[in-house]
Order: structure tokens, then sequence, then C-alpha cells
């Protein structure tokens, strides 16, 4: 009787157990159904279908006349899974394409041999096979024995990525700008950047729902939304005036071996930059676009502030050019500082201090007008917006520092050095848009890097000519120092740039730098700068050129070192250009310029057939020849090598011509 009460006591307990159990049971099924069960479903629903981003494709640049700055295309890597081919399928294909790579990527047979033999070995499932390729490239390579089997039996594995490329080259990639290095997709800097949100568009999504084998495919979704690409972006750039700029600096870098340089080109009536180029120096001695100096870097200007000094006494009244000025025999103490000049100049009259370049002569007259009242000085320079950034859509510009009173860099003799250029910094774009509204009339318009923005040749945003302000000064002082900026060439410390056939304007600007440093005396350093307009009598364009570091043993004043770069700019312009404005041109004009036209004359004339560009510059080539109606394939960067028409061959409308370059 004992024995049955205790069995049926542990049949009770495993009952009761049992029950139990089922309790929990029945519970944790409720809890889940009714209290996680939403976070299960879309647990599953994550792993069987995902809302998948369509990328957006970015925008185009353009120059002003259509052709490519900026442009988004694929590259694709190719990888090898050396794991899931077959055996039989690895022994009898692996040296086919082994073969098949070698002709296409340039490597021997046998080492990609060994790479494939390793991979086999060491069940590589990643082997990189070749990177960064152009679709035609991977379309060559998927054909390949073995990889034409596909990614299950013929272990190719395709990355695709988008890439930005730069048609021109290098030529005014700063100025354009490309996507952080750190950051894939980020844009910051140049056009890129001030105009990302026209550029990249708005990314689309779908729903992909996981099939076998780890695949995904597109499911029909009410949510679905279609990308919207980029806007393109015309600039204000001119190809040609880019590439006559960039090669004139950086012919002038090289020789004088400087440390880097800019320069700019501005149209004078709309503001329009039509060329930006920008070289710093690498440490084995080649340049490349490195930093947008023009825009980012300010810097103590030097002799051609003189010009602002000089004009804003003018329109005070204070002085008129005919103002008698004594620069002594070349130095003259300020509050215990001497101001030295190359040379004695004795006494001479204010507009030709300015044009022999006196630092004794603007120190003296703007001393002797301000030192009792330095703010009515600053005040003109204020009024014309020295002290404040252009505003330009670009970032990184650089900030003028213009002192004033009561700041820690002013003293006595902040006044006097400031009038020829020192105690205060500017960048090259904001010197020369001042000199770009004398060229104007007294109109100072904003520099403006892009006309348009586009979409499916519609038009989205028009970016017009912005006036900052409508007179700078009088139609008086206007009128004098413009023909002092004339007589510099003609007659003062720029005579060496004269023609007699082609009108120029401008200041040269010597300025010492990094000259606060202790090893200044034994290792001088300058800042050679040229900035002004041209033609002289009807402007059209305004340019400025900064070269930074020249080496002292070759030169490094402004009419030596930046002068000929404005020079060449100017002159090749107009007479070397296939895109040229016209001018008039004398019969006994320079031989070299006269001969120049008369070859471009030739090319131009079908009659004459294929012209020889050898040795031309690539976006001469390419204009010459597409308006002759050939169309043109280049190869290469630089200057002509090759062309695949001889000259003299007669020339078919759309016939195919290939230039190489180097």
């Amino acid at each position: 009787m004992s024995l049955e009460r205790n069995i049926l006591k542990r049949f009770y307990l495993v009952a009761g157990g049992m029950l139990l159990l089922a309790a929990c049971i029945v519970f944790k099924l409720t809890e889940i159904q009714f209290v996680e069960g939403t976070y299960y479903r879309e647990l599953a629903a994550s792993n069987s279908t995902k809302n998948d981003t369509i990328a957006a494709n970015r925008g185009n640049i353009y120059s002003n006349d259509g052709s490519l700055l900026a442009t988004s295309v694929p590259k694709y890597d190719i990888r090898f899974d050396a794991v899931t081919v077959s055996g039989n399928d690895f022994t009898e294909l692996m040296p086919q394409l082994a073969q098949a790579l070698s002709e296409k990527l340039g490597k021997s047979p046998s080492h990609y041999q060994r790479q494939l033999q390793k991979a086999r070995s060491d069940k590589n499932r990643y082997l990189l096979l070749a990177r960064g390729l152009s679709y035609s490239d991977y379309s060559a390579v998927r054909k390949m024995p073995l990889l034409s089997k596909g990614p299950y039996r013929g272990g190719l594995i395709v990355i695709q990525k988008t890439v930005r490329e730069h048609p021109l080259g290098k030529i005014a990639e700063r100025l354009v700008g490309n996507q952080r290095s750190d950051v894939p997709g980020r844009y910051d800097i140049g056009l890129e950047g001030a105009y990302d949100l026209y550029l990249r568009g708005n990314d689309g999504h779908r729903l992909k729902q996981k099939i076998a084998k780890g695949q995904w495919k597109p499911v029909s979704d009410e949510n679905e939304l279609e990308p919207q690409d980029g806007y393109d972006v015309f600039t204000t750039i001119d190809i040609n005036i880019q590439d006559i700029a960039h090669h004139a600096l950086l012919k002038q870098l090289e020789y004088y071996e400087a440390e880097h340089g800019t320069v700019v080109v501005m149209e004078v009536a709309t503001g329009a930059i039509k060329a930006v180029a920008n070289l710093g120096r690498t440490s084995n001695g080649t340049y490349y676009e490195k930093l947008n100096y023009a825009v980012g870097e300010s810097h103590e200007p030097g002799s051609t502030f003189k010009v602002i000094a000089l004009a804003a006494a003018l329109e005070d009244r204070v002085i008129d050019t005919a103002t008698v000025v004594d620069t002594r025999l070349g130095s003259k103490a300020f509050y215990g500082r001497m101001i030295t000049d190359t040379k004695g100049h004795g006494k001479i009259s204010a507009a030709m201090a300015l044009e022999v370049s006196s630092n004794i002569g603007l120190a003296s007259l703007i001393d002797d007008a301000y030192e009792d009242r330095p703010e009515r000085f600053l005040n003109y320079l204020q009024k014309w917006g020295l002290d404040t950034p252009i505003g330009l859509a670009i970032s990184g510009e650089g900030q003028p520092e213009i002192p004033r009173p009561g700041d820690k860099k002013w003293s006595k003799n902040a006044l006097p050095s400031m009038a020829y250029g020192y105690n205060l910094r500017l960048t090259p774009l904001q010197i020369l848009t001042f000199y770009n509204a004398i060229a104007n009339d007294g109109v100072m318009v904003k520099p403006r890097f892009v006309e348009r923005i586009m979409t499916h040749n519609r038009e989205v945003a028009r970016f017009d000519t912005e006036i900052m302000q409508p007179k700078i000064m009088s139609d008086q002082t206007l009128g004098a120092i413009r023909t002092i900026l004339r007589n510099i060439v003609v007659r003062g410390t720029g005579k060496s740039l004269y023609s007699e056939y082609f009108s120029m304007a401008g200041k040269t600007g010597t300025a010492r730098t990094e000259y606060w440093l202790p090893d200044w005396q034994e290792n001088r350093r300058y800042i050679s700068s040229f900035v002004g307009y041209f033609p002289a009598e009807q402007p059209k364009y305004s340019c400025i050129v900064v070269i930074h570091k020249p080496s002292t043993k070759k030169g490094y004043y402004g009419a030596d070192v930046t002068g000929p770069v404005f020079q060449r700019i100017a002159q090749k312009i107009y007479t070397d250009s296939p895109l040229r404005d016209t001018i008039f041109m004398q019969a006994n004009a320079l031989p070299q310029l006269a001969l120049q036209t008369k070859a471009l004359n030739l090319v131009h004339d079908p009659a004459t057939g294929v012209p020889d560009v050898m040795g031309w510059p690539a976006m001469d080539a390419l204009a010459v020849l597409e308006n002759l109606g050939l169309k043109v394939v280049l190869k290469g960067n630089g200057k002509v090598v090759n062309q695949s028409l001889n000259q003299g061959a007669i020339i078919k409308e759309g016939a195919l011509i290939i230039i190489t370059l180097s």
C-alpha cells in the first residue's frame, strides 16, 4: 500500500511538472505571437527582402563650349574564386586564361599561371586579376576561357564602381575638384563641391527578394522610387584659354624653378572666369594642380597694391597725378624704419612714382596725406570691398587682412607699408576683381565660374553677371589710373613687355615673403606678380599671374618672371588660338606674330588638306581639326606627337583622325 502511494505521488509529480512545462510553452508561444512577433516577422522579412538603393548618376561638368571637364564612368575590378571552379575545368582552361590575360593586361602568361595555381592551392576565393577596367576591357575579360563560364563554374567575380574622370587630364583639375579620397562620394572642393546639390541628384530605391544561391531579384513594390540623375553644370571656362594659361604658367615655373604659381583670366564685362591654372611643385621638381591658390591663398601683394593706394588718394582729391614727391636717392626712413627703392629717382610726379614703382614715392604720398587720419584712407579700401571675401560659391576663399588703428598689426609704420603692398593680405582673385573694375569703366562685377545648370536640354538655373558696385570711382580717377597702367607697359617697370602692335596695361609686383625668418638674408624669397588687362584701349580680358619663390639666381622681378606669362597669354588668345577674336594686325607687325597668323589662315582652309599639327597643344589641334569637319580621337595628354592622316591629305567630312599626345 505504501509502494502504491509512492508511485502515485511520483505520477502526480511528473504530471504536474509536465503541466507546468506545457503552461510555460503556451506562455512563451503567446509572448512570441503577440509580444515579440512583430520583431521576428521583421527579422524574417529583412533576411528575405531588402530595400536596395539605386544610385543616381552624377551630373557632368562642361566648359562653356560643351567640352567635358568632369564625368562619371563605370570601372570594373575583376577577381577570381579559385574554389568554386571544378578540377577538370581548372586544369583544362587555366593555361588558356593565363594567355588571354597576358595579351590583354600585359604581364607574362607564366605570371598569371603562378597566381592562379597559388590561389587554387591556397583556396583563395578573392584573387585580384585586374583593377579599374573600362567597360570594353571588362567585356573582353569576361569572355576569356574559364571566366566565360560565369560566377559559379568560372569563378568570375565582378565589382563595379563609378569613378569621376577628367577628360582634359590634369588641366584645371583643382578648379573642377574631385571626391575626397578618405570619404568616397563626398565632394568638398572646387566646382564639384560648390554645386554638389545640383550634381549629385537623388538616389532611388527598389525592393528585392532573396532567391536561390544568395541572389536577389527585383520584385514589384508600390514604394519603388526611380533615381533622379544629377544636373549638368556648364562653366564659364574656355578650354582654349585654359590650355594657353596652363602651359604658359608651367613653362615659367619650370624655368624659374619656382615653388608654385597661379593664373586667372577673367572676361572684363561679365566677370566670367575663362581660365584658372594652379600649379605647385612636387618633391621631384614636377608640377601639378596642387591647391587652388587663386581662390584660397592670401598674401602680401607688394607693388600691385600701389595702384589701389594711389587710386584712393586721387579719388579723395588729396593729391593729383602731377603732385611732386621726393624719392631722394633711393632710401628714406619712416618712423625709424628704412624704405628703399632699387634706385633713386629724385623728385618725380605721383604718376611717375607709380610708373617706376617707387616704394618711397607711394609711402610718402599716402603717409603725408593720411598720417593723422588713416581711417579716411582705410575707408576707401572698405568701400571697395577689399576687407571682406568676395563671397564665391567655391569653398576655401582666403580671408583678406587689412589692419586698422587699434589692431595688433597697427603701428606708425602700418600706413606707409600698406601704401606699397605690405602689412596687408589679399588673394589673387580679390586683386584681379579690383583691376577688372578699372578695365570695366569702374563697374565691379563678381567673378563667376558657372553660366547655367541644365538637365535634358532644359535650363534649371542661370547665373548672370552680378554687379558688386556700379561705380567704384569717378571717371576722372579712372582715366588717370588707366593712363598710368598703359604707361607702365610703354615706359615703366613693364616696358620689356611693350609691343607697338599689341596693347596691354598692367602693373608689375615684386614682394618679399617670409622675410621675418632668420635665414632670409642668406636665402631670399619673393613673390612675383603681374596684373592688368588687354587690349588697353577696349579691354576684353583681365588677367593676374602670381609666382611664388622663383629662383633668385635666374630672376625674381615681376617684369621678368610673371610679365612674360601675361604677355604670352594675351598674345596667344588673339593670335594663336584657333577660336580667337579678330583684331587688326598691321602688315609690319612683329615677325613671329605675322607668321603665326599666316599659318593659322592656311590650316583653316580645307582646300589645303589636312594640316600638320605636330607639336601643337592638344586643344589647338582639336579645335582646328574639328572646324575642318574631321572626327578627332585624342590619345594621351600633352602635345601632338603623331597624327593618323598625313599633312595635305584630302579632307572628307566626318573622316576619322587619331591624334597621339605625349
